[in-house]
């Protein structure tokens, strides 16, 4: 697998420097333009995790590489990247323009779990399709951080968060909130928070050596120490899915990502993902995928 790309590499690879206060206690955040960023003679983006959130308004076609899926976007877009998810990046014409924002973390610190919000979550596509319009409204979000980044404001920190923020909004308001919202309880909410952060926490997987903790819903339930069943009734509640169906997805993207951006061997990705033998992986992979983990693999 790619390793993940630090933000020092990301600086060191497009503008052979490395800011002074990157990892400084307030955390890093930074605006810059798509024609900067790529250069004159743009080398391909490789499949990869960043360790640093990155939000971007894209201009021109282009494809965005999943570990399962493509993403095509015809004109524009938004588009949100956290450390959890790695993607490969595709121009389709040459013509590329576009804004982004990069910060870490630590930016955030205090403010809130930004792996709250449904963008960076990682069962949600965090691709937006905008129109001329919607563009012209997101646009100056970005100028306005690009305008704050050179002021000397005491509170301009602040003021960055908030435009991030707006950005979050924006992209959260363009998709109908789901059903379930309407009569989730607070408790249900809770623990099935508590539940998807603790899945999530199993991730990425990065060491053949690695492995998950918790697998079973009964694993979980105990971790948060709650009855199984208190604990099955609140995921199907918020989300409308099984617990089992939760995990089994989950471990399945995973495997995903494994099988195509490793050259890791199927018992070793079995072992990474709990599975106590190979075999079980096998039919697990297939059950879900119709296909045998060499079989998925081998497709481009």
């Amino acid at each position: 697998m790619e390793k993940m790309q630090s933000l020092e590499e990301f600086y060191q690879s497009k503008f052979n420097r490395i800011p002074g206060n990157i990892r400084n206690g307030v955390g890093h955040f930074n605006v810059f333009t798509v024609d900067e960023y790529i250069g004159k003679n743009p080398k391909p983006v490789v499949y990869s995790r960043k360790d640093y959130y990155k939000i971007t308004l894209i201009i021109g076609r282009n494809r965005i590489h999943y570990a399962d899926k493509v993403i095509n976007i015809q004109k524009q877009a938004l588009f949100f990247t956290n450390p959890q998810i790695p993607y490969q990046f595709e121009w389709i014409d040459d013509y590329k323009s576009g804004i982004f924002c990069v910060f870490t973390p630590s930016f955030f610190h205090h403010f809130g779990n930004l792996n709250d919000y449904e963008v960076f979550q990682p069962d949600v596509v965090p691709v937006f399709e905008l129109t001329d319009e919607q563009v012209e409204e997101v646009m100056p979000v970005f100028r306005k951080m690009q305008t704050e980044m050179l002021s000397d404001y005491a509170h301009k920190h602040d003021v960055l968060r908030n435009l991030v923020f707006e950005l979050l909004h924006y992209a959260l308001k363009m998709q109908p909130a789901p059903k379930a919202e309407r009569h989730r309880t607070n408790a249900s909410r809770r623990i099935t928070h508590l539940f998807l952060e603790l899945l999530e926490r199993q991730f990425p997987i990065e060491d053949t050596k690695q492995q998950v903790s918790f697998r079973s819903p009964s694993e979980f339930a105990g971790q948060l120490s709650v009855h199984v069943n208190h604990l099955n009734r609140a995921v199907k509640e918020v989300t409308e899915k099984t617990t089992s169906v939760i995990i089994a997805e989950r471990l399945l993207q995973e495997a995903k990502i494994l099988l195509k951006h490793t050259g890791w061997n199927v018992s070793e990705i079995a072992f990474s993902l709990g599975f106590r033998e190979t075999t079980h992986f096998n039919n697990f992979f297939k059950k879900h995928m119709q296909l045998t983990p060499l079989q998925f693999r081998e497709i481009d």
